[in-house]
């Protein structure tokens, strides 16, 4: 897995890759009560806007951390928001992607780098 420093993982699974919040940040935003899913199919370019979390505490946005297509959404998440509590580095994961390169998964921490980044 691979983290980014808007505390997102990213997992690789053979051509795709699954994203989601580290529980540090599931922790940070307190109770989940909504989340936002993009449409499958949809083309995202790194940086722009893709999820919206909506906790007790704030708003967020996630951001797609690679250019590339949507290819799944969690839809149980529209649902169960608070699966993202429960579960974050698992059940909860928001979408899957098709990467234009995966060579832009270098780019992000390992989990090592991540854990001490996070202190």
């Amino acid at each position: 897995m691979k983290f980014t420093e808007e505390h997102e993982w990213l997992k690789p699974e053979g051509e795709l890759v699954t994203v989601g919040i580290t529980k540090h940040a599931a922790e940070q935003l307190g109770d989940i009560v909504f989340v936002e899913l993009p449409e499958a199919g949809r083309s995202v370019s790194k940086g722009e806007e893709v999820v919206v979390i909506e906790s007790v505490k704030a708003a967020s946005d996630i951001l797609a951390p690679l250019d590339g297509e949507i290819v799944e959404v969690n839809s149980a998440l529209a649902d169960s928001p608070g699966l993202v509590n429960e579960d974050p580095m698992g059940a909860a994961w928001f979408f899957r992607m098709r990467p234009a390169s995966m060579a832009d998964l270098d780019g992000y921490m390992d989990e090592a780098a991540y854990n001490a980044m996070i202190g």
